[in-house]
């Protein structure tokens, strides 16, 4: 525009993206290739907390069974084992996690399924990509 141009009244601006559920909320998805900003999945983040905390009262002998402690939590024990198996995921995908860089077909509903203890495994099973942007400490 010049100095002396003439402003428009109204500009139009076109935003590809797509509206998706994760979580039961509803969240913006730009078209692959666009550059998105990372944001950690509040879900994913919430139970990989209770997992690790979990984890350590029963280490610590504060509980003795899975089942006590999940009277106490007021959950299915079968569900506490579930969320209990996230304390073993590889190192390198719970970072992307932390840091919401794991993309959005990584979902609770799929950490939570069984997956491989073998942390290249892991990899595929979940969704999580092998690469220097996504993993900060890829191990083959």
């Amino acid at each position: 525009m010049t100095r002396w141009a003439p402003i428009p009244e109204t500009v139009t601006l076109h935003v590809p993206f797509r509206i998706v559920k994760r979580g039961g909320r509803k969240e913006m998805q730009l078209p692959h290739g666009a550059v998105q900003p990372c944001k950690a999945d509040s879900t994913l983040l919430k139970a990989l907390a209770r997992a690790f905390r979990w984890k350590r009262m029963l280490e610590s002998g504060e509980f003795a069974t899975i089942a006590e402690l999940a009277e106490r939590e007021g959950i299915a024990p079968s569900y506490m084992t579930r969320v209990l198996r996230l304390t073993l995921l590889a190192p390198d995908i719970i970072e992307t996690i932390l840091d919401g860089k794991q993309g959005p077909e990584v979902t609770l509903a799929r950490v939570l399924e069984p997956n491989s203890l073998k942390w290249n495994e892991q990899l595929s099973d979940i969704g999580v990509e092998r690469n220097a942007s996504a993993l900060p400490h890829s191990r083959q």
